[in-house]
């Protein structure tokens, strides 16, 4: 018996220090201040924190096509990747379709995805003035705005989505003012 009291306390002695350290796995660094000024960046519902820049539905057309259509499919109906149109006026059924065009309520946070998260294999690939192109493709796929709509700083937020009036305040005292007032 003493024997085993023995081990388990070598045991411990010897993995507690182990414990205590950190894990260092030798990959990675700290991000440059520049990355992560791009990564602390906010997109408002009312626009604030959109670049400069501007793409059309054409623009978007052809971009979609190279760098979205692998996963979404060549009209955005999903493939390997979401939907992205349809579904207006599922949202109360037994089987809503959450899309862009049915869901989300302001189209400055497509233009965040967009620019944060896609493509998904190359996120933050696109320039500012493609984001801008292919959110219009988006939004005209949905019927949302019209082909020859030019999708910029000002206009995006101007965009009134479907589903804009669709969500709750959040009454909650610590999520701020904005996020209690629509």
């Amino acid at each position: 018996m003493w024997r085993c009291n023995a081990i388990a306390l070598i045991i411990l002695t010897v993995s507690h220090p182990l414990a205590a350290q950190s894990p260092t796995f030798g990959v990675g660094r700290p991000p440059t201040p520049e990355e992560f000024r791009e990564l602390a960046t906010a997109i408002a519902p009312d626009g604030g924190g959109l670049p400069e820049g501007s793409g059309n539905v054409a623009a978007g057309r052809e971009i979609f096509a190279a760098q979205c259509a692998r996963c979404h499919g060549p009209k955005a109906e999903g493939d390997i990747g979401p939907v992205l149109v349809g579904g207006q006026g599922t949202l109360r059924t037994a089987r809503p379709l959450k899309t862009v065009g049915s869901f989300w309520p302001y189209a400055t946070t497509l233009w965040d995805y967009i620019s944060r998260a896609m493509p998904f294999d190359k996120p933050g690939l696109l320039k500012p003035s493609e984001v801008y192109a292919v959110a219009a493709y988006i939004l005209n796929l949905n019927g949302i705005i019209g082909e020859g709509d030019v999708m910029d700083a000002k206009t995006l937020p101007k965009v009134r989505m479907p589903n804009r009036d669709g969500f709750v305040p959040d009454p909650r005292p610590d999520v701020g003012e904005k996020a209690r007032k629509p």
